[in-house]
Order: structure tokens, then C-alpha cells, then sequence
């Protein structure tokens, strides 16, 4: 399987404009390419091959004035733009298709964009060299944070830029799965506001709120940035303040779900999550609360994990009524609101959990052998029946009677109303 690592790169003076020249080169190819697709759509022609292309808007272009600055950056990078345009429409036509989820048509590429990459293949010959730097044609030996080893020789190295103004290095790495050891313990995990992750075991994981907790310094960062004049150095200042603060609610947040589904990845066989709508929610009043959760950037890290280490993935359909049917009986109770957090079943008494009973209920309806007992459920008082109360054993009655006091009998310790009645009690 393929796998993608990331580090930290620290570009010097020299390097950042190598490299700010390599990202313009690639978006001017790019947006010729796709000018020339365009036109050719609109006068009813097919789509010019990549080879044409390639021959015209790069071999042919830097033999000009106006595009003869292109022949100073690597042509490999080039080539490249155009295969990832040719991508972009493959895709954009698959999701038409419906063999993939729909995405947008390609569109033009600016210098203000917030991401910034070039791609460099093997054919660029980019290497890592002896001291740890990375050697990357026309641009030099670029130093690297290296937080962990690669597990194999990378195919390609993609340089981004970030818009706070951070350069990373991103791998593709060949890897084999590296099964983990087997346990038997299983687990179904409903996500939620009030706690980000609610375990068929009762665990929970409390929500940390990042986006919140930062909220007052994003709104001064962004207030700064408000108050600057457009186009003044000021004001790019302040905006690479502003996406700064953003970028470290980012990072807080990946790390956060990275160690959390490697946690539940390692203690866990197999995991069942439910698939949410995500989009659908972020359109409500708690829009600011889901996309502060990340729950869609969270499960896609379970899934690729557990086929990484041999675990078993369920995803579960959006329709089970996972929070209407008490896990400890089946009996289906209904919707109920959002502030409805503790209920108790009208068919076993059993007082239960929200968030946990959904839980179990998704690892059931994954199919995995879960048990309620698990659940911190605790059975409530179920009224008996009539004819269970009025049976007999060995000649008396198996439940006593007491006798209900009068309304007028001043020992009651009954409240009474207005008229001096025991509300509930018929005389």
C-alpha cells in the first residue's frame, strides 16, 4: 500500500526564490494547458493529447521571449503539471460517470492561492543526500526536520507551501501492511459534540475544542488583518499572522485524531463506525461545531490504519436508528431531541446511556459480538403487573397491602391539595 509521510523543510533566501520561481512556471503550463483545453471545448474540438502539449507549451514555448524563463526550472516538474491537469479532468469526468464521488471542473490556478506545490518524480533525480538535506535539481540542498525514518526508498517528493508561509516535503512511500498482534477485544464508536468519541465500553473521549479554545486569537488576528490596507506589506504581515493561528489549530487537531485512532486501532480487532453527513450537518447551526470535530479527517485515518495493521474496518449505513433501540432488549423507543441525553426503555426499564447505547448498537449492527453488560446501563424500577401482584404463596398475598390514608386524616404525610385531596389518589 501507499503511504504518504511529511516533514518540516527550512528553505534559505536563495532556495524560497528557487522555489517561488518553480511555482509560478508550474501554474503559467498549467493554466495554458488548460486555456487550450477550454478553447478547444468551446469551438466544439477534442482535447489536444498531453504530447501535444508537452511539445508546445514547453519544448516550443521556451524557445521565445515571453516564455523563456521556463527553460530555468526543472523540466521535469512541468511534465508533471500536465499529467495532474490530465488527473483533474479524468476525475472530474469519473464523477460525472458516478464511478467516483463528483468534484468540480478543473480551474485556472493564481499566486494567491493558499497551497503552492511542484511535483518532482524520479526522473528529476532528486536525491536525500548523506547529511540528511534534500537535493532537489535547480533549487540545491534543502535542510529537513526529519521526525522519523522512511520505511522504504520514496517514489516522488512533493514541495508545498503552506499559506503561513511553511514548506513541507511530502513522500510517497511503497509499504507492506504490518499486521499488529490479535486481541480480542472489539469496538463500536459513536462521534458526537458533546464528546468527540463515545466506545461501546463506555469510554469517553471528551471533545477538545480547538477551533473554540483559539477562537478569541483568531478573532483578534483576523480583526488586524481586517484594519490593513490592501496591497500594503502590513497587510500581508497580518494575513500570514492570521493563517499562523489557523495552521496551529490545524496541527492541534491532526495530532489529536492521529493518536487517538492509533490508540484505537492497537486495542481494537475490528472497529465500526457510523457514516455520517457530514456535509449535511455542516449546513445547521452547529456548522462551527462539526467542522471543529474533523470527523471525516478522523475516520479516514481508522480506515487507512486498520488495513495498514490488519485490523477490520466497518463503516455502517447513516439510516440505523443506532439511538432509538435499547441495546439491552431491541425495543425501538423513537426519535428523541438532542438535549435527551439519559433514557430509560418502556419495554425492560433498563436506564440508558445515549451515547453508549448507540455505540453498542453500532457494533452490533457491524455484526461484531458485543454485549451490553459493558455499557454502564442500570436496570430501572418496572412497575409490576396486576395479576403479579395479586398472587399468592402459601396462602398469602406475595406483595402486602398498605393501606393509602384518607384525605382527611391529619398522620398522612401525603401532600394535599387546595380542597385537602391526595393529588393522584381517587376517594
Amino acid at each position: 500500500m501507499q503511504l504518504r509521510y511529511g516533514f518540516r523543510l527550512y528553505p534559505n533566501g536563495p532556495q524560497r526564490e528557487a522555489l517561488a520561481q518553480a511555482f509560478g512556471c508550474v501554474r503559467v503550463v498549467y493554466n495554458d494547458a488548460l486555456q487550450a483545453r477550454e478553447t478547444a471545448r468551446a469551438a466544439g474540438l477534442p482535447f489536444p493529447k498531453i504530447g501535444d502539449l508537452s511539445k508546445l507549451l514547453i519544448t516550443e514555448a521556451k524557445k521565445t521571449v515571453e516564455r523563456g524563463w521556463l527553460g530555468e526550472v526543472s523540466a521535469v516538474i512541468l511534465q508533471q503539471a500536465l499529467r495532474d491537469l490530465d488527473a483533474a479532468y479524468r476525475n472530474f469526468f469519473d464523477g460525472l460517470k458516478g464511478k467516483r464521488p463528483r468534484m468540480g471542473a478543473p480551474r485556472f490556478k493564481s499566486k494567491r492561492d493558499n497551497r503552492q506545490a511542484v511535483r518532482f518524480t524520479a526522473n528529476a533525480r532528486w536525491k536525500i543526500t548523506p547529511g540528511g538535506d534534500l537535493a532537489l535539481p535547480k533549487i540545491g540542498n534543502v535542510r529537513v526536520k526529519w521526525s522519523r525514518a522512511l520505511p522504504s526508498v520514496p517514489s516522488t517528493v512533493t514541495v508545498i507551501k503552506d499559506a503561513a508561509g511553511r514548506y513541507f516535503a511530502s513522500f510517497v512511500v511503497e509499504t507492506d501492511p504490518a499486521p499488529l498482534p490479535e486481541v480480542e477485544q472489539v469496538t463500536g464508536i459513536d462521534l458526537g459534540l458533546g464528546h468527540f468519541a463515545v466506545l461501546s465500553d463506555g469510554t469517553k473521549i471528551n471533545a477538545p475544542r480547538f477551533l473554540r479554545r483559539a477562537e478569541k486569537k483568531l478573532k483578534k488576528a483576523q480583526k488586524d488583518l481586517s484594519r490593513k490596507a490592501k496591497g500594503s506589506n502590513n497587510r500581508d504581515k497580518a494575513r500570514i499572522k492570521a493563517a499562523r493561528a489557523h495552521a496551529r489549530v490545524t496541527d492541534a487537531r491532526r495530532e489529536f485524531h492521529h493518536q487517538l485512532s492509533t490508540r484505537i486501532i492497537r486495542e481494537n480487532q475490528a472497529v465500526a463506525v457510523e457514516d455520517l453527513a457530514v456535509k449535511g450537518l455542516a449546513r445547521t447551526r452547529l456548522a462551527k461545531s462539526v467542522h471543529d470535530a474533523g470527523w471525516a479527517a478522523f475516520v479516514a485515518m481508522l480506515e487507512y490504519k486498520a488495513a495498514r495493521y490488519g485490523r477490520t474496518f466497518i463503516r455502517i449505513g447513516r439510516f440505523e436508528p443506532t439511538s432509538q433501540v435499547c441495546c439491552v432488549c431491541g425495543t425501538k423507543d423513537g426519535p428523541k431531541p438532542l438535549h435527551v441525553r439519559v433514557w430509560q426503555c418502556r419495554g425492560c426499564g433498563t436506564v440508558l446511556d445515549r451515547d453508549v447505547n448507540a455505540a453498542v448498537n453500532i457494533a452490533r449492527a457491524a455484526g461484531l459480538a458485543v454485549t451490553a453488560c459493558g455499557a454502564r446501563v442500570r436496570p430501572g424500577l418496572v412497575p409490576a403487573q396486576r395479576e403479579e401482584a395479586g398472587t399468592h404463596r402459601n396462602g398469602r398475598p406475595a406483595v402486602a397491602e398498605v393501606p393509602r390514608p384518607w384525605p382527611g386524616d391529619r398522620k398522612s404525610t401525603q401532600p394535599t391539595d387546595s380542597r385537602g385531596q391526595v393529588p393522584g389518589l381517587r376517594p
